[in-house]
């Protein structure tokens, strides 16, 4: 699908990726999508075309992530991702969004909160929430800050394999679009699309195991009432059922949906998460109308 690429140089020089998918689009609110930690915009190709049907959408690859330039590991923050959000927003005169959030994408959205409430017309949490489970920090942290050498795509499928699990029923077309999403292609071979740097402000096994990981609650609570929606994975290791059910007693616009057959993270592009999506921005618009 077309899009507009956008560089834009934030206030420390750093030049943040962005697409911007029917930007000449008018009436309804626009759509932010946020990626996860390794992620970049390539991971909304399953759901943007969708939702550019209707919206403008902008999906953007924090700094040190996809074609977002690499920085000083110090500032891999979802604090200071948000400062760069916000600086693309302003600078595509955005003044309002509904933010789809994969997993760190959704941390940022409860960041965004503290910092500018007002410009969050509503939030889809994609696997993750204020607390996240032990078990899925561990599996991310033995593979973040890896840079392996592929002999070809057909091998990094088997790492997506192996380093994903919970997506028993994905083809292997699925799982080589997945890759694709994932690393980028350099010289026709896979390479990571981010900078090992993100170790820097990952917590260290010890501080996991240990139960040192903030948790977000006062910051999601600030939400409560935003439209929202929580997608959580059937087999996700990292956003728990009981987490789930907590947001939902504290939230009162939220919804949640588990996407069948799938880990961390739903692709989005699955009928349930496509179902819950649509009913979700319906809300959004129908309170930016009113």
């Amino acid at each position: 699908m077309p899009y507009v690429e956008h560089h834009i140089a934030t206030a420390d020089g750093v030049r943040i990726y962005a697409r911007d998918h029917a930007p000449d689009a008018e009436g309804l609110t626009p759509a932010l999508c946020l990626p996860g930690l390794t992620r970049n915009a390539k991971d909304f190709e399953t759901i943007v075309p969708h939702l550019s049907r209707t919206r403008r959408v902008i999906s953007i690859d924090f700094r040190g992530r996809g074609r977002s330039d690499r920085a000083d590991p110090a500032t891999y923050r979802p604090d200071q991702e948000v400062a760069d959000t916000l600086q693309v927003l302003d600078h595509l005169g955005i003044d309002k969004v509904a933010i789809v959030g994969t997993s760190r994408g959704g941390i940022a959205a409860m960041v965004m909160a503290a910092r500018a409430l007002p410009r969050i017309a509503g939030v889809v949490f994609n696997d993750i929430g204020p607390k996240i489970d032990k078990a899925g920090l561990l599996r991310i942290r033995i593979y973040l800050g890896s840079d392996p050498r592929f002999t070809g795509w057909d091998q990094a499928v088997q790492i997506l394999k192996a380093t994903n699990p919970g997506f028993p029923s994905l083809h292997n077309e699925q799982w080589m679009a997945f890759a694709r999403r994932v690393y980028r292609d350099e010289n026709g071979l896979p390479r990571a699309d981010y900078d090992p740097g993100l170790t820097a402000n990952f917590p260290t096994a010890a501080d996991i195991e240990a139960g040192k990981v903030p948790e977000l609650w006062a910051l999601f609570d600030m939400m409560a009432d935003v439209p929202s929606l929580v997608l959580r994975g059937e087999y996700s290791d990292l956003l728990s059922a009981a987490t789930v059910a907590e947001m939902q007693k504290r939230h009162r616009k939220l919804a949640a949906v588990t996407v069948a057959d799938r880990g961390h993270v739903p692709f989005l592009d699955e009928p349930e998460s496509i179902a819950a999506i649509d009913q979700w921005l319906a809300e959004v618009d129908r309170r930016a109308k009113a």
